[in-house]
């Protein structure tokens, strides 16, 4: 049973998977770190001092000095300077991934449309694999 389930990882790429997975939530903390850290008290600073972890809503309409406050008085709060140092950190990782994925990602080859049936054809073929026409060939 143990040597099935051991093919079954490596056949399967589940500890690829896993790799990625664990690498992929390192990322993620540093990215967050990155953002709360470095990014949003720069731009805090910019805006007039403003402390992006310490923005809220309080919808219980008591009066608190912080969001630390509210959430240990129990207050309904909308948290929305979390929500945006959240969407700046989104942004950064999937910009990341962005540019990973177009180093890694090699287009495949350049395709055409066949002039006789329109089927959709690798742009090097000389005869279409769907009809069997005859196709010009390029001159190079």
């Amino acid at each position: 049973m143990w040597t099935e389930f051991r093919t079954f990882l490596v056949k399967t790429n589940v500890l690829a998977l896993a790799i990625a997975f664990i690498l992929g939530v390192a990322f993620a903390a540093v990215v967050a770190s990155l953002v709360k850290d470095v990014i949003m008290p720069p731009v805090g600073m910019l805006l007039g001092k403003v402390d992006f972890s310490n923005l809220y809503i309080n919808l219980s309409g008591g009066a608190y000095g912080s969001l630390a406050d509210a959430q240990k008085a129990g207050a309904a709060t909308i948290n929305y300077g979390i929500f945006i140092s959240t969407v700046v950190g989104f942004i950064i990782v999937a910009f990341v991934v962005f540019l990973v994925a177009k180093a890694l990602i090699k287009p495949g080859p350049a395709e055409k449309e066949c002039p006789y049936c329109g089927m959709t054809i690798f742009a090097l073929a000389t005869r279409c694999p769907h009809c069997t026409s005859q196709l010009a060939t390029q001159a190079s």
